[in-house]
Parts: structure tokens; C-alpha cells; sequence
């Protein structure tokens, strides 16, 4: 656990020691409060639901654009041949850097918990589907930061980092409105691949084995991917 702790650690520093974390946490705030709760007063009604209808796209570029510099950086600057040298694991390299940016995808999401402080003071607020949605944007969150890290272990430039990122991302989330384009036959496997029905589910305070098993397999599958590049790259 050493190193995978020293990893996170590093990574963690990283992040706010730079002023792009301090930005995109600014700009996320601004851009979803203002969606929020300009939605809230207009319908008057006391919920999340708005907030979190609105979170799977805006995570689609706001965590491809926090996890561009995971690998990009270090292979363009060369201190990633640096770090693969120490006795460390691929599986500790990827793991550390995918668990740091969850933790900052947590940072991200903490000052919102005070949307629905402020929601209960002026009506009645059933707080189920809100700790539901609070659980399923950190799942949506980990997963897509999982796909942010694949996309920066495959090249040296950040920019194309983000996105490629931001394309699987997005591609996820809004796959299941892409579903008419498809034959009857297809429809339930893409179905189960969009990434806004799970996402949906645990924020409605469902939580369901296979939401879950959706999000999990996605940050196993991309972390798998991200390790296999590394391996290939050494």
C-alpha cells in the first residue's frame, strides 16, 4: 500500500498546487448552480432532480478535463519512464492516479452538498433520492474518471487527451437518445451501455445490482485498458 499511498499523495499535491483544479471546481460551480437554480425557482419545487439531470453532461467534459494531465504530462515531460523505474506496480501507477482523481471528483461535489441544505429551508425535501444522486455521481464520476485516464495513457498531448475523453464520455451519456437510429435487435445491448439510465436510477434512490455492476465494470474495463497501454509503452 506504500506506494500506491504516495501516488495518491503526489497526484493529490499535483492537483491543488495548480490553478486549473481551482478553475474547473469555479467554473463547475458557477456553470451548475446557475443551471440549477435558475430551473428551481422557475418550477418551485423542492428537489435535486434538475441538478442532477443536468450533472452526466457536464461531468462529460469538466473529468476528461481534470484527468488529461494524468499520463499525458508525465510522458511529455519525461518523468514517467522516471516513475516506472522505482519499484512500483502498473497496477499501483494506475491505480493511485485513478483514486486521486475520484478524490477530487469528491472535492468537486462537496461545496454542492449545500444545494440541498438550502432546498430544505424552503420546502420539504426528501433527502432518499438526494443521497441517491450524491452515491451515483460519485459512480458516474469514478467511471468517467477511469475513461479520462485511458484517454491521457494513450498520448503525450493533453489537449488530445481531453478530447478523446470527452468523447467517450459523451458518447455514453448520451447514447440512449441515439437509440431509434438502431435495429430492433440492438436495442437492448446499447441500451445497458448508456451510462444516463444507470445514473438515473441510483439518483431517483433506486439502487439496483446491475447500476451498479455497470459503473464498476466500466472503471475496470478502462483501468485494464489504461494499464495494458502502459505495459505496451514500457
Amino acid at each position: 500500500m506504500g506506494p500506491l499511498v504516495a501516488i495518491i499523495g503526489k497526484e493529490i499535491k499535483d492537483y491543488f498546487v495548480s490553478p486549473i483544479a481551482y478553475i474547473v471546481i469555479a467554473v463547475f460551480l458557477m456553470v451548475t448552480g446557475w443551471l440549477f437554480f435558475t430551473t428551481f425557482f422557475l418550477f418551485n419545487q423542492a428537489d435535486m432532480r434538475n441538478f442532477f439531470n443536468l450533472l452526466p453532461m457536464t461531468f462529460s467534459f469538466v473529468i476528461p478535463a481534470v484527468t488529461m494531465r494524468l499520463f499525458s504530462e508525465e510522458r511529455a515531460a519525461g518523468s514517467l519512464e522516471v516513475l516506472l523505474t522505482l519499484p512500483v506496480r502498473f497496477s499501483d501507477v494506475v491505480m493511485g492516479k485513478f483514486l486521486s482523481a475520484v478524490l477530487f471528483v469528491a472535492a468537486l461535489l462537496l461545496p454542492t452538498v449545500t444545494y440541498p441544505i438550502v432546498i430544505a429551508f424552503l420546502g420539504d425535501l426528501d433527502w432518499g433520492p438526494v443521497m441517491g444522486g450524491f452515491a451515483g455521481a460519485l459512480l458516474l464520476g469514478a467511471a468517467f474518471s477511469a475513461i479520462g485516464l485511458f484517454a491521457s495513457a494513450l498520448t503525450t498531448n493533453q489537449v488530445i487527451a481531453f478530447i478523446l475523453g470527452a468523447l467517450i464520455c459523451f458518447c455514453l451519456t448520451v447514447l440512449d437518445k441515439m437509440l431509434f437510429f438502431l435495429p430492433d435487435s440492438w436495442l437492448g445491448a446499447v441500451a445497458y451501455l448508456a451510462a444516463d439510465p444507470h445514473f438515473g436510477n441510483i439518483a431517483k434512490g433506486v439502487i439496483d445490482s446491475r447500476d451498479i455492476l455497470y459503473f464498476f465494470s466500466v472503471m475496470f474495463i478502462a483501468l485494464y485498458a489504461a494499464t495494458l497501454v502502459m505495459q505496451d509503452q514500457k
